[in-house]
């Protein structure tokens, strides 16, 4: 029987592709022509893949840019029975603002799962804390800023100037900020991207401990997805 994982040539093509388009548009000033250029790209490839497919979640409502949007139809087999059916978490181009500067850290990315089983997060906004492995049962949304920190330095065996949180840089941390700072420990802003910026917190060779504050919630269950995969710790709340 055929399963999620055996398509997993197919899903890595479609970001490939997608990353290769958006590519051609790197600092043009134009993020909705790279966004498009990898949104087409990725819907062109997703077209050859023998799967009944679905977007669970899309993204570019926020700001009206180019999208695969939420229960577009995916693949070559939709309708047919006994087609593998899939849902798909995907951002064609994740930090549209970067591509268009030509700044690091903008990415394809989707996630697929049996129907069914990925959250249909709505698009709003998520409160997300994100780990490596090690920090499992350690830290949590519910412990709070200071507390995390704490914990991060204890598990980690480090001092607290040493632990490192990487945040967006956005008017709405102000108190984190204020919080990461009290408490001693190093904090890294990012304009965009927080869902290079998880992977790269819950990865052992990574320049960050930990990932703190409220993005986007779509990339969210992206993140969620990636850091299952890879052994971190994430927790979300809308």
């Amino acid at each position: 029987m055929a399963r999620t994982a055996d398509l997993a040539h197919h899903f890595l093509e479609a970001v490939d592709q997608a990353a290769i388009a958006s590519a051609e548009w790197r600092g043009l000033g134009d993020k909705n022509a790279a966004d498009a250029a990898a949104v087409e790209a990725m819907r062109r490839t997703f077209d050859k893949v023998p799967f009944d497919g679905r977007v669970a979640i899309g993204e570019g409502e926020r700001d009206e840019a180019p999208m695969l949007f939420i229960g577009e139809e995916l693949g070559n087999q939709v309708g047919i029975e006994g087609a593998l059916q899939i849902d798909i978490a995907v951002d064609p181009l994740e930090c549209t603002n970067n591509c268009a500067d030509n700044s690091p850290n903008s990415i394809a990315v989707l996630a697929a799962a049996p129907r069914g089983t990925l959250l249909h997060a709505p698009d709003c906004y998520m409160d997300k804390i994100a780990a490596g492995p090690e920090l499992a049962g350690h830290v949590s949304l519910d412990g709070g800023v200071t507390y995390n920190l704490e914990q991060a330095a204890y598990v980690l065996d480090k001092p607290m100037s040493e632990v490192k949180v990487v945040a967006l840089d956005r008017e709405r941390h102000s108190d984190l900020f204020k919080e990461i700072r009290e408490a001693g420990a190093q904090l890294h802003l990012m304009g965009d991207g927080d869902v290079s910026a998880a992977i790269w917190a819950a990865r052992p060779d990574g320049p960050y401990d930990m990932l703190l504050g409220i993005g986007a919630a779509p990339e969210g269950v992206i993140t969620a997805t990636a850091l299952r995969g890879i052994g971190g710790v994430f927790e979300g709340r809308l």
